[in-house]
């Protein structure tokens, strides 16, 4: 990327005055936009990082998701301050975003023009709002990678010495260690370290295998295996019944909404402008393919998978802006104002959340009549409450299906590492060995058409003949069967 040399000015914006304001809108997307609970993913990391911290049992023991186990470090610390709660981790999210949007103010300031600083943190901090990229999900672990892979593209892209370029490699094994999609930014970075020269990507790979190596030896220490890390994070996400099954028509259309029906447009004029502008190959637009090429690979296409793209979309769009700017002289603060009403995120949900806490809430009746209300996810917590007011505390509860929220607010142990649905075939021989020789107290089995559409049949029947055989029907709530165990029949 070439430098744009034009004098700069004194700016009266600060760009820690934008981060505060970019801060206090994050705020009020995640904490005020429905359901105003533990998100699914949120309680699958509590579960987990709950029987870590507090019961001793390291992740693949205590409870499996294909995450890292320091997301779930997070979220057990979470829990052991402060109980099963999910404003901690939004809140230290918040914090490490804050972070990620100062280091690209940086990378822009060195590698452009302070001016062009504040028109990308703008251009990120309000991408970062939108419900396209997952806004609300401010605690998930693409915040903490994307923020380390910024980190270290500011030591590794911005200064020429070796020395940084190694504090950049330690940056992104600490990205990949909370994702492994961290590697398609790390990529790039060593690919244009290691063309400065030999010894600089020399310096960034021994980085890089140095935060690498501390993480496996701390997660040896702990007693977590890295054959069950590889195996449960990565090895069983693909194949049949795996998170990425999906159908090439599934697939086709994920990837349209994501590009073509989303916010994301708004970034394509100003790339197209890049591409033309800066004709040769340079870092960001290898970063940008790189990243893009990550998302095609993983074929999920979540809301969230495309906060990767927005650093370098960032950075891009503001060269071009600052260019137009400088060569137009038009007023930073007209640029700014423009920008925010444009990519100013277009929801009016926490609003609505406002008045509903303050006008309706006195209004408010659960029923078990009103079926549709069941749909909502908070009445999950409701039920995990509830479970937790009529089990002991060495209660074994097994909830059938998508049960990670009651799993949570129930605050009890599943008797099965799969406590939430997973469809594989290794998957699905474990749930059936531990339901089997480990049977729980309280069976909770959904009674929606979701779950039957969902969850394959031969779990359904597994589950039905267990509850039948050794389980009595206790109550029906909240769309869900309630089992307890039958302690008078013989096994």
């Amino acid at each position: 990327m070439q430098k744009l040399t034009v004098e700069n000015r004194d700016l009266k914006i600060k760009p820690l005055q934008i981060i505060f304001i970019l801060a206090i809108l994050q705020l009020i997307i995640s904490f005020l936009t429905e359901p105003m609970i533990l998100t699914f993913d949120e309680s699958m990391w509590q579960y987990i990082g709950r029987n870590w911290i507090r019961n001793g049992q390291v992740p693949y023991t205590g409870g499996v998701d294909n995450k890292s186990p320091l997301i779930f470090l997070v979220f057990g610390i979470s829990d052991s301050l402060f109980g099963v709660n999910f404003w901690f981790p939004r809140l230290l999210g918040i914090a490490v975003q804050s972070v990620g949007i100062y280091g690209l103010f940086k990378i822009a300031e060195k590698m452009i023009n302070p001016r062009a600083g504040l028109i990308a943190i703008s251009f990120y901090g309000l991408s970062l709002l939108w419900h396209s990229t997952g806004g609300k999900y401010v605690s998930y672990t693409e915040t903490y990678a994307i923020t380390c892979v910024i980190i270290a593209v500011y030591f590794c892209m911005v200064y020429q010495k070796n020395n940084y370029a190694f504090i950049g490699g330690l940056f992104a094994g600490i990205g990949l260690g909370f994702r492994f999609t961290a590697v398609f930014g790390m990529v790039p970075m060593f690919i244009f370290t290691l063309k400065r020269s030999r010894r600089t990507g020399l310096a960034f790979l021994m980085g890089f295998l140095t935060s690498v190596g501390v993480l496996v030896f701390l997660a040896e220490w702990a007693g977590i295996k890295m054959s069950e890390f590889l195996f449960y994070g990565f090895g069983d996400n693909f194949g049949t019944g795996s998170a990425t099954d999906h159908s090439i028509a599934w697939k086709a259309q994920r990837f349209a909404d994501g590009f073509f029906y989303s916010e994301l447009i708004l970034f394509y004029p100003a790339l197209v402008f890049y591409f033309v502008l800066i004709r040769k190959i340079d870092f960001l637009k290898v970063w940008l393919l790189s990243e893009f090429i990550g998302i095609i690979i993983l074929g999920m296409y979540d809301r969230c998978h495309y906060k990767d793209l927005l650093p370098v979309m960032s950075l891009m769009s503001s060269y071009v802006v600052y260019f137009l700017m400088e060569n137009y002289h038009a007023p930073l603060k007209q640029i700014l104002l423009g920008l925010w009403i444009v990519f100013f995120p277009k929801t009016f949900e926490p609003l609505l959340v406002v008045k509903k806490f303050f006008f309706l809430r006195s209004n408010q009746r659960l029923s078990n009549s009103n079926k549709a209300a069941f749909e909502g996810e908070n009445l999950k917590k409701l039920l995990g409450l509830w479970i937790r007011s009529k089990t002991i505390t060495n209660e074994k509860v097994f909830v059938a299906g998508y049960g990670a929220q009651i799993q949570a607010y129930s605050e009890r142990e599943s008797p099965s590492i799969y406590f939430n649905v997973t469809q594989t075939a290794f998957a699905k021989k474990r749930l059936f060995f531990d339901l089997t020789a480990n049977k729980p107290d309280m069976m909770v089995i959904p009674l929606s058409e979701s779950y039957s559409n969902i969850v394959d049949a031969d779990i359904r029947l597994f589950v039905n003949e267990l509850a039948f055989k050794n389980y009595s029907l206790d109550t029906c709530m909240y769309d869900y069967n309630i089992f307890r165990f039958n302690r008078t029949i013989k096994p």
